[in-house]
């Protein structure tokens, strides 16, 4: 996995994630819970939590910081899916939490965001 995460910085590592997630989601080989003209929710591939779910951009997003405040359909459209995966699991009688991770603590060149629950 540190291979992958390594050449997922490189400079062909970007673009291809860029086209992955932006142009030809629909090859991703992933479990998909949900799927937005602006994002696509999925199982991660290797969880660090009982559930652990990625959220990841259709759009070209590199990290948090790229997000435009006057564009708000992503950040809905995070909204409302987190809502309707937290009630149909039923994370809400639990625990959960919604994360977004930047600057050193983001090793993945694509903004995400974990949704996770269970420790």
């Amino acid at each position: 996995m540190k291979t992958l995460y390594r050449f997922a910085n490189t400079a062909l590592g970007k673009f291809i994630i860029r086209i992955l997630f932006t142009k030809v989601s629909f090859m991703l080989p992933v479990k998909r819970l949900r799927e937005t003209d602006t994002l696509i929710a999925f199982e991660h591939p290797k969880p660090d939590y009982p559930v652990h779910i990625l959220l990841m951009p259709k759009l070209e997003l590199p990290n948090f910081m790229a997000l435009e405040a006057n564009d708000p359909a992503f950040m809905a459209d995070v909204v409302s899916t987190t809502q309707s995966l937290v009630e149909e699991l039923e994370l809400d009688k639990t625990n959960y939490r919604l994360i977004v991770n930047g600057g050193s603590n983001q090793h993945f060149p694509h903004l995400h965001f974990h949704l996770i629950s269970g420790r």
